[in-house]
């Protein structure tokens, strides 16, 4: 009995420490399994002996064994000795970054980040993946200028936090223009920071700052593409590329860089005109284009290099837009009237003089306003004043040429080409163009006047020889008679000969022709007699026939109408009896002939005195019944009170 109670003892043992084996070795052994998509974040709750029991101040990761959070972590396998009435573990997944993100990383732990630095230096350790290399390497707490790519990562979170953030894309026919957060002041006097290569495009922000890079505004630009860049550390602005067009040059003024000198000599004192690189007006304009430009450190000014047109008149603007403040130029003459005229100038500014241009006025906006405007307004405000109206207008053409000379000598002061200046449409006075307009009429019409006077004598003397002309003319249309009477009797005498002889072949022509008209006639009568001779006998062939078969058509009919009246007197007759059948057809007959077999009025006297006077009265009442009746039957209707 005591063996069985043992060896049940022994197998519930055995069935227990199955069950339980996890938590038996974790509690007598201090067994520790780290799966492998994971990492044990180990926590240290007391020292027993040997390393130091409690963290130096300020700290909150042990690196040397001291309670509190461990620095070092555990990766996926088997540990043994993690009692667990000593240590805690937490597992937690690795850190994963995906693809186009970076992971920013922030300490919790570490020496403080120097005076005047935001962000803490980068130190080795294995990305971030080992804690205890990067508190030993002296890291710094706060926010990283390190950060991990695109990849998995065993990090330990007591120690750091990472945040996922987008990588930088820049878009193409776009710049990034850089801002630092971190590093040296701008030095005095300058708005940018210095420019520091090997950087990568400030990818390597640590390398940017060992070499010496300022925060703030950077010279440098960021072309398209994608970077791994911190944005703690650099703030990217997007901005389309300077666009020189086609027919420009770009005139670059540099707001950073060293002071240079003039290369433009003595002889330009108009601005400061440096080298590319240097601060002020570049000396070499860029050609048409696409440039990465920093807006921010420099500017450039479009320069047209083609003739340009600038019109003085207030209904026309070219569309370069530099004319739209410009209008018609009023003008006041010798004699005290004012007027209107619209000027056209045309312009070109040299590719290599563009810079002096820009250097002299800061704009082409600035050259109109400041020199072409008043130039021109004024020369033309001169010229009307030392002639009146209307020598202005008549010597138009020798005014524009002096105005194309003068503004010529005053534009080439400046660096600028004038090409030609046109006068365009001239506005006098109404009142002295109505007077203009008179007087011209007045002249047209006394010109007239003598034209027609002219006209006149020469039509009297064209009169004149027109009329011994036409005296010459009828003594010689006389002594032409003469011979064209001659002429014509010799004719009429031949005429008479032909007539003749054209009579007798006429005759003989006629009488053979008479002849043959008779013998066709005589043809054509005994054609047309037999073919009346075999018509009339058809004809009468077809008529016998048609009388022949008309009676006999008849006959039978009558036949028929006779054979069915007498079957119908007949059967009549069968039917009445002959005597009665003899009386109804009399009486048929009488009222089909209206036959009156009873007098209308029987006047007797046998039955009273009165009997001829009812007579008489009866027959006049019959007479007005026969009259209403006639009237009846004309109307068509019955009158009222005529019915029977």
């Amino acid at each position: 009995m005591t063996t069985m109670l043992a060896s049940y003892w022994w197998v519930l043992l055995i069935l227990l420490g199955i069950l339980m084996y996890k938590f038996v070795l974790r509690v007598f052994f201090g067994m520790v399994i780290v799966p492998e998509d994971k990492i044990g974040l180990v926590t240290k709750k007391f020292v027993l002996f040997g390393a130091e029991k409690s963290l130096p101040d300020g700290r909150i990761i042990a690196t040397k064994g001291e309670a509190g959070f461990q620095a070092k972590t555990l990766a996926p396998g088997l540990y043994w000795g993690m009692w667990i009435w000593q240590y805690s573990v937490d597992m937690t997944a690795f850190t994963i970054i995906p693809e186009g993100k970076i992971g920013l990383v922030l300490s919790k732990d570490g020496e403080e980040i120097p005076t005047g630095h935001i962000l803490a230096r980068k130190v080795d350790c294995d990305n971030f993946q080992d804690a205890t290399a990067f508190l030993n390497n002296s890291g710094q707490k706060g926010r990283q200028t390190a950060f991990i790519t695109t990849g998995s990562y065993r990090i330990n979170t007591f120690l750091f936090e990472i945040i996922v953030s987008d990588q930088i894309k820049i878009f193409e026919n776009m710049i990034g223009i850089v801002t630092a957060l971190d590093g040296e002041p701008i030095p005095q006097g300058q708005i940018a920071g210095k420019y520091i290569d090997g950087h990568n495009n400030f990818q390597d922000f640590d390398k940017f700052l060992e070499l010496g890079g300022n925060r703030g505004l950077q010279p440098q630009i960021m072309l398209a593409g994608s970077y791994y860049i911190n944005p703690w550390a650099v703030l990217i602005e997007q901005n389309p590329m300077t666009d020189v067009p086609i027919g420009y040059v770009g005139v670059v003024i540099s707001y950073i860089g060293e002071d240079g000198k003039d290369v433009t000599g003595d002889s330009f004192k108009h601005g400061n005109i440096v080298s590319k690189g240097q601060r002020g007006v570049w000396m070499e304009p860029l050609g048409p284009g696409k440039y990465a430009l920093n807006k921010y450190t420099t500017k450039l000014e479009p320069v047209p290099t083609t003739n340009l047109v600038l019109n003085w008149a207030n209904a026309r603007s070219e569309s370069h837009n530099l004319d739209k403040n410009l209008s018609t130029i009023t003008v006041r003459s010798k004699d005290g009237f004012p007027f209107n005229l619209d000027v056209a100038q045309i312009i070109h500014v040299p590719a290599n003089e563009a810079p002096k241009v820009i250097a002299r006025f800061g704009s082409m906006n600035n050259l109109v306003s400041q020199v072409l405007e008043p130039t021109i307004g004024n020369y033309f405000r001169n010229s009307a004043q030392d002639s009146d109206v209307i020598s202005f207008l008549s010597t138009r053409k020798e005014r524009q040429e002096s105005a194309k000379n003068h503004i010529k000598l005053v534009l080439d002061e400046y660096n600028v080409n004038a090409v030609d200046t046109l006068i365009g449409d001239i506005v006098p006075p109404e009142s002295l163009m109505k007077t203009l307009t008179d007087r011209k009429i007045a002249e047209e019409e006394q010109k007239t006047y003598q034209t027609q006077r002219m006209a006149q004598e020469q039509r009297q003397g064209v009169e004149k020889e027109t009329a011994i002309a036409d005296m010459q003319k009828e003594i010689v249309r006389a002594s032409q008679s003469v011979e064209i009477a001659q002429r014509t009797a010799d004719a009429t005498v031949k005429k008479a000969e032909g007539d003749a002889t054209s009579l007798k072949l006429s005759v003989n022509a006629e009488a053979e022709a008479t002849k043959m008209r008779a013998n066709a006639e005589a043809e054509a009568t005994k054609a047309r007699a037999g073919a009346q001779a075999e018509a009339t006998k058809l004809n009468a062939s077809a008529e016998a026939e048609k009388i022949s078969k008309t009676g006999l058509a008849e006959a039978e009919k009558i036949m028929a109408i006779g054979k069915s009246t007498a079957e119908a007197y007949q059967l009549q007759v069968s039917a009445m009896g002959g005597d009665n059948f003899t009386k109804y057809k009399i009486t048929e007959e009488i009222g089909k002939g209206k036959i009156k077999v009873i007098p209308d009025v029987l006047i007797s006297g046998n039955n009273g005195t009165d009997g001829s006077i009812s007579g008489l009265l009866g027959m006049k009442l019959m007479e007005m019944m026969d009259a209403r009746d006639d009237t009846k039957t004309r109307d068509g209707k019955a009158q009222p009170g005529n019915e029977a």
